[in-house]
């Protein structure tokens, strides 16, 4: 996995566009998530990350321990971490709730029933995100990159999720869509000779068949 894949982005050479990737990211990483953030937005800038103080307090509740109780849903960050019977009665409702949606069409083109679903505190946790991800990568992720799902659904569930090649299947599904109605444009605008190619040259090779005869005849009579 490559920096840009890490950071959930594109390549580019925006450094403010980086550094709000890598301060997103942030905010729901863990220990090894938040090494990793690092050492891509290097590789990104070629500059050592500086955290945005707004992301500060969730950054340092997952690289350090603290004396202090921690964020509800932040504690333990640790992906081992094992979730409450509360915790997994959210995440078994969530997952729940996608698979309806996952079997009514209509409702799971719309990137706002997802954010609905997914979003909904307490759901939003970063562990419960983690656990909900973890068991429907199997069902979500090939649904999304074969392109059953709009764009924005699929960049979407990406970024939620921390599935970084989402990202990059939603920009490729972009283009494509791009070239294509460019295409039908094009065509569009061309007229359409072919439809009348062949009636035109019968036409012309009769006129020809017609006007031999006669010259023909006119020759035989003198």
């Amino acid at each position: 996995m490559n920096c840009w894949e890490i950071l959930g982005i594109e390549p580019t050479g925006d450094h403010q566009r980086i550094r709000e990737a890598y301060n997103q990211q942030m905010k729901f990483a863990s220990k090894e998530e938040a090494e990793r953030l690092e050492q891509a937005f290097r590789e990104a800038t070629g500059e050592q990350a500086a955290p945005d103080p707004s992301v500060s307090d969730n950054a340092v509740s997952n690289l350090e321990p603290s004396g202090d109780p921690a964020p509800v849903g932040l504690e333990e960050s640790s992906e081992n971490r094992a979730l409450s019977a509360t915790e997994e009665q959210v995440v078994r409702e969530v997952i729940i709730q996608v698979k309806a949606l996952l079997n009514d069409h209509r409702r799971a083109q719309d990137p706002g029933v997802w954010k609905a679903i997914l979003c909904e505190p307490p759901a939003d946790q970063a562990a419960l995100r983690r656990e909900v991800a973890q068991r429907l990568e199997s069902q979500l992720r090939p649904l999304a990159e074969n392109g059953n799902f709009p764009i924005p659904v699929t960049r979407f569930i990406g970024d939620w999720f921390g599935w970084f090649s989402l990202a990059e299947t939603a920009e490729q599904q972009s283009s494509q869509q791009e070239d294509e109605t460019e295409q039908e444009v094009e065509q569009a605008g061309q007229p359409r000779h072919t439809s009348n190619f062949w009636p035109a040259v019968i036409g012309w090779i009769i006129v020809l068949v017609v006007l031999t005869s006669l010259f023909g005849g006119l020759g035989g009579g003198g």
